[in-house]
């Protein structure tokens, strides 16, 4: 296939190969985003990201996702703000309007981070999706100590557990079983939160996240902002929050108008230049 230059960046530590096919069409399906994503024979990744046209008019790009595994996924929050950061530093301009395969994702630069408004979350089974209809805001799901979550759709199938202790928790072992729960047609992302002291009148979550098609991951963001869309809903928070991720802090805010806007950093790790004919049976 030959060179193709990439782009390594990272959203507190949830890391992503960005590809730019706007001018020049790369074909990157799963079998080649698994050679990308693999830590060990290839560049190493969560998601393999791949810029291309927009069709919507609107839109300064599409921005197809890609997990560790090879499946494409809707929606990427710390994603987006590294795509939206990639696309600001080309135009030299503070805002970039992303096309994903959950709509139009509005993003701007507000000095040194970046906010994403990703977009309205759904707590309907039918569209998060859920296999059958029932209380999405009281799951009939359990593993180990995890028990009784809260369903969120943004984008993604998010399952989020609210635990006394986020670190007593072994996700490894009981995300992969929660992940295939028969409830998720389309697998979910399982989150692990916990509600702590709020500092400085900022309500706090601790997070943790098993993404569906990656694992255990350093952030999440469409985890972060699903956590605060179930810690609302169940009265444990208000409509704004910091979340505390392994690889750092992320500010998401569920606006009066349904919105949920996420706010952090975006980062580039490094450049270089990929052989797909190398990392490919």
């Amino acid at each position: 296939m030959g060179g193709i230059d990439f782009t390594k960046m990272h959203g507190l530590g949830n890391d992503f190969v960005v590809i730019d096919a706007r001018r020049r069409a790369v074909a990157i399906g799963e079998a080649e985003a698994r050679a990308i994503a693999d830590r060990c024979t290839g560049i190493g990744c969560d998601q393999v990201i791949v810029i291309e046209p927009p069709a919507n008019g609107r839109a300064e790009a599409f921005m197809r996702i890609r997990n560790a595994d090879g499946g494409e996924v809707a929606a990427c929050g710390n994603g987006t703000r590294c795509v939206a950061a990639f696309l600001m530093a080309e135009s030299g301009r503070p805002r970039a309007v992303i096309e994903t395969g959950a709509g139009l994702l509005d993003a701007r630069d507000g000095g040194g981070e970046i906010t994403v408004d990703m977009g309205r979350p759904s707590d309907e089974w039918r569209t998060i999706p859920l296999a059958a209809e029932v209380d999405t805001l009281h799951l009939e799901m359990a593993a180990g100590p995890l028990a009784d979550p809260v369903a969120v759709g943004i984008g993604n199938p998010h399952a989020v557990f609210f635990v006394p202790d986020v670190d007593a928790v072994a996700i490894e072992t009981h995300g992969p079983v929660l992940e295939h729960h028969p409830l998720f047609p389309e697998r979910a992302n399982i989150g692990v939160a916990q509600v702590i002291t709020p500092e400085r009148g900022v309500d706090r979550i601790r997070l943790r996240v098993w993404e569906r098609g990656v694992g255990l991951t350093r952030a999440c963001g469409t985890g972060a902002c699903a956590a605060l869309v179930a810690a609302h809903r169940r009265g444990l928070c208000g409509r704004q929050a910091a979340l505390l991720l392994d690889g750092g802090r992320l500010l998401v805010a569920w606006r009066d108008d349904g919105r949920v806007l996420a706010t952090g950093p975006a980062a580039v790790s490094f450049r270089g230049r990929l052989d797909l004919d190398l990392l490919t049976p």
